[in-house]
């Protein structure tokens, strides 16, 4: 297989021949991961439960933790979710590289559709399925929402959406969500949401894929799925844990699926994973460290807030160009937003991921102020 080298990859290539400023210590806005620490409570279930290493874990997740995830569901959006409705996964990942392939296996000529530019692991799951791509194409001129091409969509076999996205912070109201899914019931597509980011909102909580299938009278999801994940929402990317919930039929064929695969959450994980879930003060305690980042970036480069989301899609006047000065003579590096993108959607942007406290962060933003002033 033919995979494109991952965005990291290539900005360690770009930057490999410069020598960064010593004067400034070294910061990096470029991965999405949060860099505050992981709540005790967390920490203490997964030391409390560590003697569970000699058991093997089921592939369709513990009851602790299935538990643990309907309730968030209900708790946060409202759904009354059982469990035919939700599989726990080894993080959201796995999920999306390895369900298109469970997806479309069969099909012939099969076709995905995704945001671009997008997390790059959408192009990858493409790629392995040998499926056809077609671009939700995001930019200043649709305001980085994706676009509807009705005779485009009637080819679709799998639709992934991104909302709140990565990396532009773009979030799609309730009515176009509401669209997309009348969408996939009129042209028979499977629907997907990566929704990792919604529980970082600003300031009102965002609705999932899952409310607005239900809005629309779909209340069995047909068709629809969403994925999410306690790695950004709690600061644990570490523990891996994740779900994909929605369309009964299909995951009842995708967790049979899922039993050759062989990424079933060791106990502990699932144990702290469960707590995560099932707790939601913590969360809103990083949702006010990322809005003070958000108000240190709005002081420094008055730049306004996303709804949601840790990220900054920063218009500059060459990515590249910015990209290398920045990490020249400020030692900071960023990712320019034309490798998270294809057939030039992402030019002319970069990414920063505010994952740090606000002290740091400002430090970092100041530098990039410097750059955009004197270069």
């Amino acid at each position: 297989m033919n995979f494109e080298t991952y965005p990291f990859e290539k900005l360690n290539t770009l930057l490999q021949n410069i020598t960064p400023n010593a004067e400034y210590t070294p910061l990096s806005l470029t991965i999405g991961e949060p860099q505050f620490d992981t709540p005790k409570f967390i920490l203490d279930a997964l030391n409390n439960h560590a003697t569970l290493l000699n058991k093997y874990p089921k592939t369709a997740g513990e009851s602790v933790l299935r538990e643990a995830m309907i309730k968030y569901n209900k708790v946060r959006f409202g759904l009354s979710l059982d469990n035919t409705q939700l599989i726990p996964t080894f993080g959201t990942r796995e999920v999306l590289f390895n369900f298109p392939q469970f997806l479309l296996h069969d099909v012939k000529d099969p076709v995905m559709v995704f945001p671009n530019p997008f997390y790059q692991i959408y192009e990858g799951a493409a790629k392995a399925c040998r499926a056809e791509v077609i671009y939700l194409n995001l930019n200043a001129s649709n305001d980085f929402q994706p676009e509807v091409d009705e005779i485009a969509l009637a080819k679709a076999d799998f639709v992934i959406l991104n909302s709140p996205n990565n990396p532009t912070s773009s979030v799609m109201c309730m009515e176009d969500l509401k669209k997309w899914v009348n969408l996939a019931l009129k042209h028979n597509f499977v629907l997907m949401n990566d929704e990792c980011y919604a529980d970082l909102y600003l300031d009102e909580p965002l609705p999932s894929l899952l409310n607005a299938s239900v809005e629309v009278g779909n209340t069995d999801f047909k068709n629809v799925l969403v994925i999410n994940s306690v790695s950004k929402r709690s600061s644990a990317p570490g523990l891996r844990s994740g779900f994909i919930a929605g369309d009964a039929k299909i995951l009842k064929d995708y967790m049979v699926y899922r039993t050759y695969v062989g990424c079933a959450s060791p106990l502990p994980l699932q144990e702290a994973a469960a707590v995560a879930w099932a707790d939601q003060e913590h969360v809103a305690v990083f949702r006010e460290k990322y809005r003070a980042n958000f108000e240190v970036a709005k002081e420094v480069l008055g730049v306004d807030a996303p709804k949601a989301t840790f990220y900054i899609w920063l218009k500059v006047k060459d990515e590249i160009t910015f990209t290398t000065t920045l990490y020249e003579k400020y030692n900071l590096k960023v990712i320019p937003g034309s490798f998270l993108g294809r057939e030039g959607e992402g030019q002319g942007y970069v990414r920063l991921a505010l994952v740090y406290e606000a002290v740091k962060t400002k430090e970092a933003l100041t530098r990039i102020k410097l750059c955009l002033e004197n270069n």
